[in-house]
């Protein structure tokens, strides 16, 4: 039974506990939205602040030992965070299947989708989640996201979707050599020589993959697909679908740029973890996603971590040089679980690193452990 649109607490139920998503709401052919997902004017994109003449780099990747093609990933990551490459050597069928597998687990009857809840779900690391975080958001954001932290493939084969698992690991597979020839250029301009064993379970030790559904939604400008905020990760490796409807701020601006769909392509972002182990010579970028009134929108972004055991800190290599520690060590589970304890709100949980006092509660619900 279709949900009162009026009804604040009917409508969450539908949406977030009984499986049907925010897609379920969509496919309800709705004509306004409803309250529950207006977000106020400020974490709105103002897209009078879009500058439409400039766009992010875009690197090929064909000939990735080359000083000139390691100069314009390192200088993207300073200037930028973010980047596209293309000729990166994940396969275009790769990228197809992936994006075929996602819209076929979103495609699912809900009494289908909802066995990924957290409430029903049997593993804490495979989850079906509206919005952002539905137990702390006051206002839900125009989005579904089935979200799989990898373990192991004996992991991923018990208890990943059957309809898409596949793909994911294949696609995890087929996308590592690009990740590790991306942080073996990114190491070098922080002194570090090589990507090893000593450095490598750090730097990657860890992998989450999410499968992103925007529906398409009666009043786009009311609302967001997902508010500003930078990413906790390493890394982030994100394929898009045609549609777009990413945009990000342009360093030290109160500008946004497009990130356009290029066929084939990939986008890379710095993510916090990152910014903190280079002593922010890499920057983690605020994006926003808009939601769209016309076309349902997919992405699937890898989020390359390090471990959740292990402690992040300014690399000592990066000390080394004379530079003070802008941030301090932290335990990277703890960093996680403080992004997941509240809304997204631009850059702020990179505060927590910083050497400020913080009062920070551990008292988190078992969802959003890494």
């Amino acid at each position: 039974m279709a949900p009162s649109l009026t009804d604040t607490r009917e409508l969450k139920t539908f949406v977030v506990d009984e499986g049907h998503g925010v897609k379920g709401l969509s496919e309800l052919d709705i004509k306004t939205l409803p309250e529950l997902f207006i977000q106020s004017h400020e974490k709105r994109l103002d897209m009078s602040k879009v500058v439409h003449h400039e766009s992010i780099p875009v690197i090929d990747m064909s000939n990735s030992e080359d000083p000139d093609v390691i100069k314009l990933i390192c200088d993207a990551a300073e200037n930028w965070g973010f980047f596209q490459v293309v000729n990166h050597g994940v396969p275009l069928r790769v990228l197809d299947d992936v994006k075929d597998a996602t819209k076929r687990f979103f495609s699912l009857p809900a009494d289908e989708k909802k066995k990924y809840l957290f409430k029903n779900s049997p593993t804490k690391n495979v989850r079906l989640v509206s919005s952002f975080i539905p137990e702390v958001d006051k206002v839900l954001e125009w989005k579904d996201y089935l979200s799989c932290f990898y373990v192991s493939d004996d992991d991923a084969f018990a208890f990943w979707p059957r309809v898409c698992r596949d793909q994911l690991l294949e696609y995890m597979k087929e996308s590592e050599p690009l990740i590790k020839q991306l942080l073996k250029v990114l190491i070098t301009r922080l002194d570090i020589s090589k990507l090893d064993e000593t450095n490598e379970p750090f730097l990657m030790g860890s992998r989450r993959m999410n499968l992103n559904y925007y529906p398409k939604c009666p009043n786009p400008e009311l609302t967001v697909g997902v508010g500003s905020h930078s990413d906790v990760s390493t890394l982030t490796i994100l394929l898009q679908d045609e549609t777009g409807g990413l945009y990000v701020r342009k360093l030290d601006t109160d500008n946004w740029v497009h990130v356009p769909p290029i066929k084939g392509s990939l986008t890379i972002n710095i993510g916090d973890a990152l910014q903190i182990m280079s002593n922010g010579r890499y920057k983690s970028i605020e994006h926003h996603v808009v939601a769209n009134e016309h076309e349902n929108r997919i992405s699937v972004p890898i989020f390359v971590n390090p471990r959740p055991s292990d402690v992040i800190g300014p690399l000592p290599q990066v000390i080394a040089r004379g530079e003070k520690a802008l941030y301090k060590h932290v335990l990277y589970s703890d960093y996680v679980k403080h992004f997941y304890r509240k809304s997204h709100n631009g850059k702020d949980t990179i505060d927590f690193a910083k050497f400020v006092d913080c009062a920070f509660s551990h008292g988190l619900p078992t969802i959003y452990e890494p």
